[in-house]
């Protein structure tokens, strides 16, 4: 599976990106990101919108806990 970004770039941004959703500012989170993050089973579509799977949740908790840095 090949992604536009680089995982490490898309780790890091993935908080940012769920901070933006809830704040409904999908608008602010790069194309490319979101195509990703779909491709990568983080986000799925869910009602015409973007919600965060089990898979990006984890993720999330991994970058909080230090675990997930490259």
């Amino acid at each position: 599976m090949k992604t536009q970004n680089a995982l490490s770039e898309l780790r890091s941004a993935l908080q940012t990106t769920v901070d933006a959703l809830y704040k409904r500012r999908a608008c602010d989170v790069p194309e490319s990101y979101i195509e990703d993050y779909v491709l990568l089973d983080w986000l799925q579509w869910a009602g015409g919108g973007l919600k965060l799977t089990t898979t990006g949740q984890n993720v999330c908790q991994q970058r909080a806990a230090g675990a997930g840095l490259d």
